[in-house]
């Protein structure tokens, strides 16, 4: 087991990268056709998610915003690459320590992907596969980059082959490696390919496309024309699909078959309930305009977003099932484990909480929920909006807790009166003369009533409000009569709900409930 032929470090640290990749390509190959979870790179991730502390994820997501799982992702494949090394280095010296190695690879990845939810034993053979693959690769990578060259020693030497001078010091086949490191390569990348090909992506795309979405029994109001004001670079009144934040968990989006989906209600309830995409079709569905918005977004950040969505009533599927008396909170799961608490009366005071299947006129995306989700105005989303929904437990606070409230955030999490600056940007630079200074507010289910501005620290000054069609989508707001003159300017902005009540100028970090604070900007005018 112990090479008698040292490569040099370079040879060494290729061979480990290219085990590396090949492990990682056959379980990728091995995973397509079982579930994404179950690829031990995406698992880990996962566990890593879930064990992280609750400041190092709001850290995350204010670094990197919507790309922090990108960017999670890319660090795991760097440590694997650095460790890939290692492997390649130590088993340069004895191929029992690069197994071992391995092996301890796959121990890490057997552990990450049992602790997902619904985790079975068939789910750990990707990892078996990955690592039974690396484990070959090593061997022939290592045979192939150590058998001396012809003329690389006399026949009658019987130890190690040394290089002529000139070259390494170390024995290398270089030709044998190269052929090697390509043939590891490329059944890396085939592998890879094959599995991502493999996996259900593809076909729950098609079958997201191919959904036909019912009229809705009861439609929403056309948008007012003054809902939008049509100002370039402010906020449009509905955002773009493509354009609607997402802030979840999940590091691989969980591809949710229409036709396997099914919705269980159960826990304090009269006659548990069990929907499939096709009954809940069916029922009676409503159009509601409603904004929504992380707990984590920072005062004048940009995870809030308005559209119309298409759905059923949560509410008339409870009372279908017939909620016990002492229930005060629902227990809703998505389809990768994730679970989120809504309070009860908040679903049954009448207003619009939908089981939502479309968005902007489509089917929900993918990336967004598909085939249903929750939506609630008036809460954030980690207490309301489940994406990729699957069971919801009629429960209580006192008895279960949810995936965010075990990790020190509120259980109630009431959306707070918020406004941001849309224009000019922090930071701008703009010209002397008439400017305008323009953005939207939020305070769903309450309602924006009024938005101030102020300059410098000067008086407040009203801005020009435009239309809503609910007390549960943002306002854009505009004021358009500033004389800016040279210098640099501080700009503040506040809101005021229906109830009357004013935005709190006092600074509060995003955990356990929300921002506080008022946004600001600084410009220079020259």
């Amino acid at each position: 087991m112990r090479s008698d032929n040292r490569l040099p470090g370079w040879a060494a640290a290729l061979i480990g990268l290219v085990t590396g990749a090949v492990a990682v390509g056959v379980s990728l190959l091995a995973a397509g056709p079982v579930k994404a979870s179950a690829f031990p790179v995406v698992a880990v991730g996962d566990a890593a998610v879930d064990l992280a502390p609750a400041g190092l994820k709001d850290f995350a997501i204010r670094t990197f915003g919507e790309n922090d799982k990108p960017v999670l992702l890319a660090g795991i494949l760097a440590v694997m690459a650095v460790l890939a090394v290692a492997v390649g280095v130590f088993a340069a010296r004895d191929l029992r320590y690069g197994l071992a190695g391995l092996a301890a690879f796959g121990a890490v990845g057997v552990a990450a992907v049992l602790t997902r939810p619904g985790a079975g034993p068939a789910d750990v053979i990707p990892t078996v596969a990955g690592v039974a693959a690396g484990a070959i690769a090593l061997r022939v990578l290592l045979r192939r980059a150590s058998a001396a060259r012809p003329d690389d020693a006399r026949p009658e030497e019987t130890g190690p082959p040394v290089m002529r001078a000139g070259r390494d010091r170390y024995a290398v086949n270089r030709r044998g490696l190269l052929t090697g490191v390509l043939g590891g390569a490329a059944v890396a990348g085939v592998s890879g390919l094959a599995g991502r090909a493999l996996s259900s992506r593809s076909e729950v795309s098609a079958a997201r496309a191919g959904l036909v979405l019912p009229r809705p029994a009861v439609p929403a109001e056309p948008i007012p024309a003054g809902a939008d004001l049509r100002i370039r670079g402010l906020t449009p009144f509905v955002t773009p699909s493509r354009d609607f934040y997402r802030v979840d968990t999940a590091i691989v989006v969980p591809q949710v078959d229409p036709r396997d989906w099914t919705l269980r209600i159960g826990g304090m309830v009269d006659r548990p309930v069990e929907l499939t995409l096709a009954d809940l079709l069916k029922r009676p569905l409503v159009e509601a305009d409603v904004t929504l918005c992380c707990v984590s977004n920072p005062v004048g950040g940009p995870y809030a977003g308005n559209a119309r969505w298409l759905g059923a009533r949560l509410a008339d599927v409870l009372r279908d099932a017939g909620v016990r008396s002492g229930a005060d909170m629902l227990l809703s799961t998505s389809a990768d484990g994730w679970t989120c608490g809504t309070p009860l009366d908040v679903v049954l005071d009448g207003r619009e909480a939908l089981l939502a299947v479309a968005m902007n006129g489509e089917a929900l995306p993918v990336d967004h929920g598909f085939p249903v989700r929750q939506v609630v105005p008036g809460l954030y989303g980690y207490v309301s909006a489940t994406k990729w929904v699957t069971e919801i437990k009629v429960t209580r606070f006192d008895r279960d807790t949810a995936y965010w409230t075990t990790r020190g955030w509120a259980e109630k999490g009431p959306v707070k009166t918020q406004s941001r600056i849309d224009l000019p940007r922090d930071g701008a630079r703009v010209p002397p003369g008439r400017t305008v200074i323009a953005g939207v507010a939020w305070a769903q289910h309450r309602g924006v009533d009024a938005v101030e501005v102020r300059i410098d620290g000067g008086p407040w000054r009203r801005a020009r409000l435009a239309e809503a069609p609910t007390a549960d989508t943002w306002r854009q707001w505009v004021v358009d009569d500033w004389d800016a003159v040279r210098g640099r300017h501080t700009i503040e902005v506040r809101a005021t709900d229906a109830t009357g009540r004013p935005q709190t100028a006092r600074r509060a970090p995003v955990t356990p409930d929300g921002a506080t604070g008022l946004h600001t900007v600084t410009v220079t005018v020259a």
